[in-house]
């Protein structure tokens, strides 16, 4: 390292974590368990200063930059074996003006820091449903929750970011300043920078969500799943119907609804059309508390490995395939997930970021969990098989699901006049590809 970078080093707000340092485990630790790599050095950011230190000196070493926030990527790209980590996790402040409905979020700002300030005064904006994934990675993928069928993807949301650049510029990216970066980054991932602040708007939601779960066995769910697609269809915009189908042979079918209760309870016998659960649990609770109800089964410490596609439609068959989960034999099925889109997301111009499938009826989506690495194969397969079978009905991949498609679930991931333009953005802002640790959009040159 040259004497100028050490001085850089040296003269940063927050601080560097070498090999063999009292924190330098933790903070290569990220969600996905499986992924344990050892970087050269870890920047832990706490300005935009330091981010653009770290930024030149990763090139000038000519290191693989990678860039944590909450660290929930299931490839772990936010740790590069031998590279530089970008710890963004110090820039997390959160600072909501009530008035003018606007938050600003740090690049390493967590989602239930952003909820429970904004909740302080009857806000949020959408975000996703659990509280210690981070703002950034989320955001720059598009952001589907619970508030998405009301007020668009977390994208949707934003007004501006701040941005540094592959070449250490700090720029505003909006619909008035560099508005083809603010265009790429609203769904084009970490392709084009790190950036360090996002401006949110907030809606006006109330404090107050309520979640209803229908349970049925397995080799009973198949009417009960036609009756509540169909019903998802029509339903009001405050309702995101779900379905899950789990481990334990059990069909969970319902909706979450954002906002006052006495609307949801009044939809509620409409739910009768599903037929005769074996178990039915209507709950109200705080929108903070329907935020982090995931965050044990999210937790840290747990081999993961997922898939994922988009459905615009979902045809009988395609419920035959999300009930069988791969071939029907299998003693030892993922879990797999149903969530609806629509409303808002619809609303928005399909031109008008870099976000694609606006069309999409349902996110589909199998993930395992484990702690036993000889157990690796075999949950990976079974994952994949459940992908396999729904991939007939799909329309595409949440940029954000990507684990090991490579450029082919980039390709999926943005219809081809979309990927040709953020080619371009890529182009004009990280032609060497400094940040490709991501789902990569490789500039032309490369």
């Amino acid at each position: 390292m040259t004497t100028s970078m050490q001085t850089s080093m040296q003269s940063l707000d927050g601080g560097v974590l070498l090999p063999g340092d009292e924190s330098y485990d933790q903070a290569r630790t990220v969600w996905n368990a499986m992924v344990d790599r050892r970087p050269r050095l870890i920047v832990r950011c706490a300005s935009v200063s330091d981010v653009v230190a770290a930024v030149r000196t990763a090139r000038e070493l000519d290191l693989e930059i990678g860039v944590r926030c909450g660290g929930h990527n299931n490839t772990g790209h936010a740790v590069p074996d031998g590279g530089l980590m970008i710890d963004l996790t110090p820039l997390s402040a959160v600072r909501v003006d009530p008035v003018r409905r606007r938050a600003w979020v740090g690049g390493g700002a967590l989602l239930g820091a952003l909820d429970r300030a904004a909740q302080a005064h009857g806000l949020a904006t959408t975000a996703g449903n659990v509280s210690h994934t981070g703002v950034g990675g989320l955001t720059l993928g598009g952001g589907m929750g619970w508030l998405a069928r009301q007020h668009g993807l977390t994208c949707d949301n934003v007004e501006s970011y701040q941005v540094v650049t592959a070449s250490g510029e700090v720029l505003r990216a909006s619909r008035d300043e560099h508005p083809d970066l603010y265009w790429g980054l609203r769904g084009g991932g970490g392709n084009f920078g790190v950036v360090t602040e996002f401006e949110f708007r907030l809606h006006r939601t109330g404090t107050r969500s309520l979640a209803a779960q229908y349970d049925f066995p397995v080799d009973r769910a198949f009417g009960a799943m036609r009756a509540w697609r169909d019903l998802s269809a029509a339903a009001p915009r405050q309702a995101t119907f779900t379905a899950d189908a789990g481990r334990d042979g059990l069909v969970k079918l319902g909706f979450v609804w954002v906002g006052d209760p006495a609307g949801a309870r009044a939809y509620l016998p409409s739910l009768a059309a599903l037929g005769r659960p074996v178990a039915t649990r209507v709950q109200e609770m705080s929108y903070v508390d329907l935020q982090s109800r995931e965050d044990a089964v999210q937790g840290h410490a747990y081999r993961r490995y997922s898939k994922g596609h988009y459905l615009r439609a979902l045809p009988d068959a395609a419920i035959e395939a999300f009930l069988l989960r791969g071939d029907g034999a299998e003693t030892d099925l993922p879990s797999a997930g149903l969530q609806a889109h629509g409303g808002a997301i619809d609303d928005v111009p399909d031109a008008d970021a870099a976000f694609g499938h606006r069309g999409t009826m349902f996110e589909w989506g199998s993930g395992a969990r484990w702690t036993d690495p000889a157990q690796d194969a075999e949950r990976i397969a079974t994952a994949r098989r459940a992908a396999a079978a729904m991939e007939p009905f799909a329309s595409g991949v949440y940029v954000n699901s990507l684990a090991d498609e490579g450029a082919e679930g980039v390709r999926r991931a943005y219809p081809p006049a979309k990927l040709a333009r953020l080619t371009a953005i890529k182009d004009a802002y990280d032609p060497d590809n400094v940040f490709h640790l991501n789902a990569n959009i490789r500039p032309t040159q490369r």
